[in-house]
């Protein structure tokens, strides 16, 4: 499965780049545990990060992130089988969550409700 990893990225921050890494950080360790079950993770800020630089934003949450951002995640969601959704509030998270369930898409909670594929990578 594609699973899309939500969690807090910028929630609780500050916009503090520090701690903005750090979250991402912990999206990342999800992501290795997911691709360890033998799925392909996915982290919207992977594909929006990129793109927001190279479109010119200068902070969290000016004009050019708001257009890039959450719109990234949700397109992602149309591409995902599943959501694991990771510890700590996060608005966006949970509206990741909200459109996967419209969607009947599965949302995980802990990383042994995800079911192992086959083929498993150490």
């Amino acid at each position: 499965m594609l699973i899309l990893i939500a969690g807090p990225y910028r929630s609780g921050t500050d916009d503090d780049p520090v701690l903005m890494q750090a979250n991402l950080s912990r999206l990342e360790a999800a992501a290795l545990q997911v691709f360890r079950l033998g799925h392909l993770p996915m982290i919207g800020e992977w594909a929006a990060l990129p793109l927001m630089r190279v479109a010119g934003s200068q902070f969290p949450g000016d004009a050019v992130w708001e257009a890039i951002q959450y719109p990234v995640a949700h397109s992602l969601l149309e591409k995902c089988d599943a959501v694991y959704r990771i510890e700590g509030a996060s608005k966006g998270a949970d509206q990741d969550v909200r459109i996967a369930r419209e969607r009947g898409l599965p949302v995980y909670y802990n990383l042994d409700e995800i079911p192992a594929a086959t083929a498993n990578v150490h």
